[in-house]
């Protein structure tokens, strides 16, 4: 039986989908191609949980995979250092934001004419009822 001790983690799961969603557009070798891997079952090994992706190729694999380099640092982080490391990281660093984040950021400035507006429960809930939670 192959070790997968990756197999769980937010970024296995996530690059899996993210291939196939690409499938239409691009092979799975064109990806990892793309990502700078001289072997392309690489992609599949990170996807099935026995590699893990290093951190210096996350820019690369981002910009294979047509996703945001922050949030896919994000889950190797988690992936790499575990999520007690994972998160020390954040907390010295900052929480990297992805492009789609920042967007939000960007429109909760505008609509409340920069005021910078607090994040109340009714806010909050509000945010929870777009969401379905």
């Amino acid at each position: 039986m192959t070790k997968k001790p990756h197999e769980n983690t937010r970024l296995a799961r996530y690059v899996e989908r993210r291939v196939l969603e690409l499938k239409p557009m691009k092979s799975q070798s064109q990806i990892a191609s793309e990502a700078g891997f001289q072997n392309p079952n690489i992609v599949t090994m990170i996807k099935q949980g026995s590699s893990k992706l290093a951190i210096d190729r996350v820019p690369s694999m981002a910009k294979a995979l047509d996703c945001d380099p922050a949030y896919l640092m994000r889950l190797a982080l988690e992936q790499a250092e575990g999520d007690t490391a994972a998160q020390a990281i954040i907390e010295v660093f900052g929480t990297p934001v992805t492009a789609n984040e920042l967007g939000w950021v960007e429109a909760i400035r505008e609509l409340s004419d920069h005021t910078d507006p607090r994040l109340t429960t009714r806010s909050r809930a509000a945010l929870r009822t777009m969401f379905g939670k």
